[in-house]
């Protein structure tokens, strides 16, 4: 067990993305030190729905756009603006996540936008099945690319020690076909590791109902 968690641990500190950050305060330690997060999580509001078909089924996405509005105003751009239409599930991390948004065919880059600011500080947990911002080693970095959570991992939300990945969103259906992408083989494509050894296609984000809830 705790050789699993361990290795949870360095997946999350080292393959995901980085977990360095601009916008922090460095104590005489050198550790990250942020504010704390006041005031109760909010209940994650879902406003915004789309449906992303892949070449290995379809996955339906539910977004925050109340509690995290620059998160979301960048994704539903990016989707209104046909961005993802073409791309590849181009990172998985068995038992981890899977990531997309950021490269065509043959892991040709496709590059984003301006970065946003990155809004993990809202306090939602990287749990099995959210739909959160993939940046790069500087906090504010996130632009295109997105990843799916596999498990939980709580080690990738924002802490004193980290600015943590912006959480704003979740699956609303096609959970089973997050987990196939997810056991799919890997390979090395040049400098870039986890990619599936057969290309996984975003072929399409569109918007979608959101479902009803009832009080």
């Amino acid at each position: 067990m705790k050789k699993q968690l361990r290795g949870k641990l360095v997946l999350g500190a080292l393959l995901l993305l980085g977990l360095g950050g601009c916008g922090s305060e460095a104590g005489s330690n050198g550790v990250i030190v942020n504010p704390p997060v006041t005031g109760p999580v909010p209940d994650m509001s879902i406003d915004a729905c789309f449906t992303m078909t892949t070449s290995l089924g379809e996955v339906g996405l539910g977004i925050d756009s109340l509690h995290t509005p620059q998160s979301a105003a960048n994704f539903i751009g990016y989707v209104d603006d046909g961005f993802y239409d073409g791309t590849l599930i181009h990172r998985v991390i068995h038992n981890f996540i899977i990531q997309g948004g950021g490269f065509t065919s043959g892991m040709v880059a496709k590059p984003g936008g301006a970065p946003i600011s990155n809004e993990a500080r809202v306090g939602f947990s990287n749990l099995r099945g959210t739909l959160a911002m993939a940046r790069g080693r500087q906090s504010d970095s996130a632009t295109s690319q997105f990843f799916i959570n596999i498990l939980d991992n709580p080690q990738l939300d924002y802490s004193a020690s980290s600015p943590g990945y912006a959480v704003f969103g979740k699956v609303l259906f096609g959970m089973e076909v997050v987990d196939q992408i997810g056991i799919v083989a890997t390979t090395r494509v040049g400098e870039y590791s986890d990619v599936p050894l057969e290309e996984v296609v975003i072929e399409r984000i569109a918007p979608s109902e959101c479902p009803i809830v009832e009080d």
